[in-house]
């Protein structure tokens, strides 16, 4: 078939260009020293290829990982290729996974990557259907729920415990290269859409990540610029978080509907980890926004006020409500001295009666 054909030779050549864009990086050196292990867990994304896939086994060397299975599948992932490493453990999701999001691209099997998960399922994903439900008070539920908790805390500890060891190693062997894994704040999450459905948005020390669902979202928080929170008010359920970073060829990234109940949470972090933001009642066109502060940042910062161009909606909605309250103020006492002028008529009416 002509079409396959054209297919195959495309991706043939979209293979060779992206590895031949490769930064070169150092070959690893195995350790001869105690080698500290996590066994048989999964990795996202795939190597691809046909055929069963199979867990595999994640080794630390003496300058990097080294992940192989069974099928002589492996990869290698430097350790000073590593710009962040995530640990999340289990909680509500399915599965405790350690995450490297790295500076440069690397290959794993035909597809060019900056990020590479290392997970394994701590729940199977199946569920029974066997067209009944159990009484919370069955012994075979029972037991099967406490064999779940016993396997998520095996899991998430001999996770923590691989973890621990690698950090050790990177104090004491690689304190140039400034690793530390990082831990998701799961109380400061929120539900957004990063890409094209809703997902756990968690923010880190150092970054705001989304490690559940493929692709992944990685962004460093010492890249972002400032945050603007678009479509609020309105009385609408929900908002979008437009994210402009310092290097302003790229392209912002946007979390889109936000609940809006967490608000005021998601302004307290940025606070709290002071990156500026701004809150406008609209989404923005950012890519002639961007173009036009390139193109002349003099004039932007000096003579158009910089960012201010922001505020200008919620200082206007702030005086349109001062007024709104002013003019109210002076209709309900004009009212009540109306009152006022009827009940003394009245008293005056009696008098004259009487």
């Amino acid at each position: 078939d002509v079409k396959m054909l054209k297919k195959t030779v495309m991706q043939k050549m979209t293979e060779q260009q992206d590895r031949a864009s490769l930064v070169k990086q150092e070959t690893l050196k195995l350790t001869k020293e105690r080698v500290y292990r996590l066994q048989d867990c999964w990795i996202r994304p795939n190597f691809g290829g046909r055929g069963r896939k199979l867990p595999g086994n994640l080794e630390a060397h003496a300058n990097g990982f080294r992940y192989s299975t069974q099928k002589a599948e492996q990869v290698d992932i430097m350790y000073s290729n590593i710009k962040h490493a995530i640990f999340q453990p289990c909680e509500k999701d399915l599965i405790t996974l350690i995450h490297f999001h790295l500076h440069n691209p690397i290959m794993i099997g035909k597809k060019k990557i900056t990020d590479v998960q290392f997970y394994t399922e701590v729940v199977e994903g199946t569920v029974a259907l066997d067209g009944g439900r159990r009484s919370m008070y069955d012994p075979d539920e029972i037991d099967e729920e406490r064999k779940d908790r016993e396997r998520k805390n095996r899991i998430n500890n001999g996770y923590r415990a691989f973890v621990k060891k690698i950090q050790e190693m990177w104090e004491q062997k690689h304190a140039q290269l400034q690793l530390e894994w990082d831990v998701p704040f799961r109380e400061l999450g929120f539900e957004g859409v990063p890409h094209k459905s809703t997902s756990t948005v968690l923010p880190c020390l150092n970054c705001l990540v989304e490690l559940i669902e493929m692709p992944f979202f990685v962004l460093s928080l010492n890249e972002i610029l400032l945050v603007n929170l678009e479509r609020v008010g309105f009385s609408l359920k929900n908002f979008d978080m437009t994210i402009i970073f310092k290097d302003m060829t790229r392209p912002v990234v946007r979390i889109d509907a936000i609940p809006s109940e967490r608000l005021e949470a998601i302004q307290q972090w940025l606070s709290k980890v002071e990156i500026k933001y701004y809150v406008s009642r609209m989404n923005l066109n950012w890519k002639p926004i961007l173009t036009s502060i390139m193109d002349d940042p003099d004039k932007f910062f000096e003579e158009d006020g910089g960012w201010e161009f922001l505020n200008l909606e919620g200082s206007e909605g702030e005086e349109d409500d001062e007024e709104e309250e002013s003019s109210f103020e002076p209709e309900s006492s004009g009212e009540e001295s109306d009152d006022d002028d009827d009940d003394d008529d009245t008293r005056v009416r009696c008098r004259r009666t009487s």
